[in-house]
C-alpha cells in the first residue's frame, strides 16, 4: 500500500511542477502583456502629443507664410483703387508703389482682348511685391454692367435672364466667364448681385438695381440659389466674388452713385433681403459688399458702410460673417461727399469693413494718411486695422497671392 502510494506520488509531483511552471509562465506573460499595454498607452499618448505638436507646427507654418508687415503695409492692403480698364494711369501706379495699395478695380468699359488685358494686369502685378500681390477686380455681372467686352470675353446676359436659368446652368456659365477673367489676370469679380427688388412693378423705380435688370429674381429662394451658383462657378475658375449690396438696395428709388440723401425706410434686421445674405453666408460666400444708403431701421444716422451698427453689429455679430467685407465706392459716390475722403476711410474701417473701395486713385494719399494717423493714436482702431489686414491676407494666401 505504501509502495503503491509512493509510486503514484511521482505523477502528482510532476503534475504539480507542470502546473507551477504554467502559472509562472502565465504570470510572466501577463506581466509582459501588462507592460506591453502600458507601453501602448504611453505610445498612444506620445503620438497624440506628437500629433498636437504637428498640428500646431502646421498652423505655425501657415502663419509663417504670412509676411510680416509694417503698419503702412497693413493699411495699404485695406484699399482698392481704380484704373481705366482700357488704359494705364500714373495715379494708380503711385497708389501701388508709394502707398502699397493691395487691390485694384478696373473701371469704365474696355474692348481690349483677353491677351491685351493680361498685359495690363501683368504690369500692375509687377508693381506689387511678390509676397503681397494684388487683388485685381472689375464689375463683370452681365447686361449693362460688364466692364470687359473685348475679344475672348463672352457677352453676359443681365441678371433676370441669368435668374431664369437653372442654377446648374448658371454655375457652369459662371465657370466659363470666370475662366475668361482668370486668363486676363482678373482674380476678383465684384458680383453677384444679391439685392431683392421689391416687385416687378417696382423694378423700373428702383434706380440702382431693378431699372437695369441686375437682380436675379424677386423671391428669396431664387436669389439665393442663383447668387450661390454664380459664386461657386467663379470659384471653380479661381476667381473671388462678393455678394452685394448688403443689406440690400432693392427698396430705394435713387442711386447712391449720383444722388445724396438716399434712404431706405423699409429694410430692417429681420427683412427678407437681409436673410438672403444670411443664407449666402451659410453657403460659404467669401466676401460681402456694403451699401452706402442710409437704413432708417438699422442706423438712421450714417450711411450703411459707415455704420458700426450695420457692419460690426448686424453683419458680423448677428449674422456671424467673418469673411472679407468691402465697401461700395467711397470716392466718387455723391451719397458720401458730405465727408472728406479721409473721414470716409476712417469711418468705413471703424465700422468693420476690411477693404475701402475708392475708384479715384488721387484720393488715396489723403485716405491712407488719415487712417495711419488714427491708427497711431487710437489702440482700438489699430486693432481694427490688424484684424482687417489679417482677413485680406488670409484671402490672398488662399488665392496663392502670397509667397
Amino acid at each position: 500500500m505504501t509502495k503503491r502510494l509512493k509510486k503514484q506520488a511521482k505523477p502528482v509531483v510532476f503534475l504539480g511542477l507542470v502546473i507551477g511552471c504554467a502559472l509562472i509562465v502565465s504570470g510572466v506573460l501577463g506581466l509582459s502583456g501588462h507592460l506591453n499595454n502600458q507601453e501602448a498607452i504611453k505610445s498612444k499618448k506620445k503620438n497624440q502629443v506628437s500629433e498636437t505638436k504637428t498640428n500646431s507646427s502646421s498652423q505655425n507654418k501657415s502663419d509663417q507664410k504670412m509676411p510680416k508687415m509694417t503698419l503702412e503695409q497693413k493699411v495699404g492692403q485695406l484699399f482698392m483703387t481704380g484704373m481705366p480698364a482700357n488704359n494705364y494711369d500714373q495715379a494708380t501706379f503711385d497708389a501701388i508703389e508709394k502707398y502699397q495699395v493691395g487691390s485694384i478695380i478696373l473701371t469704365g468699359r474696355s474692348n481690349l482682348s483677353i491677351p491685351e488685358m493680361k498685359d495690363i494686369t501683368d504690369k500692375l502685378q509687377g508693381l506689387a511685391p511678390a509676397n503681397r500681390r494684388l487683388l485685381i477686380s472689375c464689375d463683370q455681372e452681365g447686361g449693362n454692367v460688364q466692364v470687359l467686352q473685348g475679344a475672348g470675353f463672352s457677352e453676359m446676359p443681365n441678371g433676370l435672364t441669368q435668374g431664369s436659368w437653372a442654377p446648374e446652368k448658371l454655375q457652369e456659365e459662371a465657370k466659363n466667364w470666370g475662366s475668361e477673367l482668370s486668363a486676363a489676370g482678373i482674380n476678383f469679380d465684384l458680383a453677384p448681385v444679391a439685392d431683392q427688388v421689391l416687385s416687378a412693378d417696382f423694378a423700373p423705380q428702383n434706380a440702382p438695381i431693378g431699372y437695369w435688370s441686375r437682380q436675379y429674381a424677386y423671391d428669396k429662394a431664387n436669389i439665393v440659389s442663383h447668387a450661390d451658383a454664380f459664386s461657386k462657378g467663379m470659384k471653380s475658375a479661381g476667381v473671388l466674388t462678393t455678394a452685394k449690396h448688403f443689406p440690400g438696395l432693392g427698396a430705394v428709388t435713387v442711386n447712391t452713385d449720383i444722388n445724396a440723401g438716399v434712404r431706405d425706410s423699409q429694410t430692417n434686421p429681420k427683412s427678407e433681403s437681409v436673410q438672403i445674405f444670411k443664407e449666402l453666408i451659410s453657403s460659404g460666400v467669401p466676401s460681402i459688399m456694403t451699401a452706402t444708403a442710409i437704413y432708417d431701421q438699422i442706423d438712421p444716422e450714417l450711411p450703411g458702410a459707415f455704420s458700426p451698427k450695420m457692419v460690426d453689429g448686424l453683419l458680423r455679430n448677428q449674422l456671424g460673417f467673418d469673411g472679407l467685407v468691402i465697401t461700395d465706392d467711397l470716392s466718387n459716390a455723391v451719397q458720401v461727399q458730405a465727408w472728406s475722403p479721409g473721414q470716409r476711410a476712417v469711418l468705413a474701417l471703424s465700422a468693420g469693413n476690411d477693404i475701402v473701395l475708392a475708384n479715384e486713385p488721387t484720393q488715396i494719399p489723403e485716405m491712407i494718411s488719415e487712417v495711419l494717423q488714427k491708427a497711431k493714436s487710437d489702440q482700438g482702431f489699430a486693432e481694427k486695422i490688424n484684424q482687417a489686414s489679417s482677413r485680406v491676407m488670409k484671402v490672398k494666401e488662399q488665392m496663392k497671392l502670397v509667397e
